[in-house]
């Protein structure tokens, strides 16, 4: 699938027919491209359009070069990113002379809202450098805008883990699985934007020394601007991440305690009942000579001398602190 953008203005306008507009277009958007699209912009451009194969490639030489005049550059970006499982996948960016050319199979919010902006205002997206500018911040400020739920959602889990909901054991321990899962999500999906992140910031350093040619100094010092936030923003994505196993380690440390008080409990319940464990032991012998199993009021005495040998430790226990 290929979207095509003309200048309409200071604005964008998509157009149906491709061959038809070919010499106007700015941008052209491939969406999974069929072998045929892919002729038809290499035919358009004079470049080839890199496989997918090619832009899954990690080294830094296959994703970010120059080649016949035009500049290719890849970085991962993530899709779906409000389930707790975003879908990680390259886009390639091409600039070529006057046109970008973005190549992709998977749609990142920022693919979707963008368009839609530069058709209904006007954002100077009269070349392709300006467009690809303003294509990065937007993808930019939709990561910002993830991380910033993120770290939303960590600030909740904190209160959980520190502030239980139930003072019931049981229900305790079902939060906390679900704490742990929960955790497990946020992590992947801050590790997956932090994967964007990187991508980014090579592309936005690569991409600052190809813009020192550019005779447009505000595009010149917005490509500034885009290093700067990526990097600020890959520093926050490190301190959330920090965050994340602290707090994984938070909520291992309350299930310690949690598993520790149930154990005192057992062993200061075994403690109590020892004492009268052994007044039971004592007259359940089978002596003929014991001197209270005729006397008439030896039950009741046994039955008191195990309750007292129960209280008393129980009533030193909380005294020390100990229950």
């Amino acid at each position: 699938m290929i979207k095509a953008y003309v200048v309409d203005g200071d604005r964008l306008r998509m157009v149906d027919d491709l061959e038809h507009h070919k010499a106007a277009v700015v941008w052209a958007d491939l969406l999974s491209p069929t072998r045929e699209e892919e002729i038809a912009i290499e035919q358009m451009l004079g470049v080839s359009v890199p496989t997918r194969e090619e832009m899954e490639e990690i080294e830094i030489s296959s994703r970010l070069y120059t080649e016949d005049g035009a500049i290719f550059m890849t970085a991962t970006l993530p899709a779906q990113t409000d389930g707790e499982h975003p879908l990680m996948s390259p886009v390639t960016f091409v600039l070529a002379g006057n046109r970008l050319v973005t190549v992709r199979y998977h749609e990142p919010r920022a693919f979707l809202t963008f368009p839609m902006r530069a058709e209904k205002s006007a954002m100077g997206c009269t070349t392709g450098e300006a467009i690809l500018i303003n294509l990065l911040e937007a993808i930019v400020d939709r990561l910002a805008d993830v991380l910033e739920r993120i770290g939303h959602d960590i600030d909740g889990i904190s209160r959980s883990i520190f502030q239980p909901s139930s003072d019931k054991p049981s229900k305790r321990d079902r939060d906390f699985r679900k704490v742990f899962q929960t955790i497990g999500r946020k992590e992947e999906l801050t590790s997956s934007i932090r994967e964007s992140l990187m991508t980014l910031q090579r592309l936005s350093g690569f991409l600052g020394n190809v813009m020192m040619q550019s005779k447009n100094k505000d595009l010149r010092a917005r490509t500034k601007t885009l290093s700067r936030d990526v990097a600020s923003l890959t520093d926050h994505a490190s301190f959330l991440s920090n965050k994340i196993v602290f707090l994984l380690d938070a909520t291992l440390g309350m299930v310690n305690i949690e598993q520790s008080a149930i154990i005192k409990i057992f062993s200061v319940a075994a403690v109590i009942f020892l004492p009268p464990t052994v007044v039971a032991s004592i007259y359940g012998m089978n002596f003929d000579i014991m001197p209270e199993l005729k006397w008439s009021f030896g039950y009741p005495f046994a039955l008191f001398l195990m309750v007292l040998s129960a209280v008393l430790p129980y009533l030193y226990f909380k005294r020390r602190g100990w229950l």
